[in-house]
């Protein structure tokens, strides 16, 4: 089954966290210093927030899967949008191991299309999303 992936940048991680937690009824599955993530069954979502210095607001939406199966589903899709497609392959971002590739919607909101294969120590690298990306902001960069 897949995930609606949300990730949003925040100023005040320590102010959000009890505000997302009360909206949503759950405390993050996730903590780190920089970062916030919970997984949500209603609805089926995975809602991110990070304060690493980008503006507040919207940084990415996605959509998670569970197996390669429905990462090659979705795989299909992104080449089918007739967009620039960019194929990163294994990473590691949000202190997550995953396999993902990135794709903007004609306005410039990236999309992030990922299947996680296990948790990290660290935040991970950014991604040169450059080709897919024209609004700025990048998941993982050091802001």
């Amino acid at each position: 089954m897949k995930r609606l992936h949300i990730h949003v940048s925040v100023e005040d991680l320590n102010a959000s966290i009890p505000f997302y937690s009360a909206l949503f009824a759950a405390p993050p599955a996730v903590t780190k210093p920089d970062y916030a993530k919970w997984l949500l069954d209603d609805p089926h979502l995975n809602f991110a927030i990070s304060a690493r210095g980008g503006a507040p607001g919207l940084d990415h939406l996605g959509i998670q899967v569970e197996n390669q199966d429905e990462l090659r589903e979705i795989y299909a899709r992104l080449r089918q949008a007739d967009r620039p497609v960019l194929e990163e392959g294994a990473t590691t971002c949000c202190y997550a191991k995953s396999e993902k590739s990135w794709i903007s919607d004609p306005s410039g909101i990236a999309w992030e299309t990922f299947l996680t294969t296990g948790e990290s120590a660290v935040y991970g690298d950014a991604a040169d999303l450059g080709t897919v990306r024209t609004n700025g902001g990048a998941c993982c960069a050091a802001r």
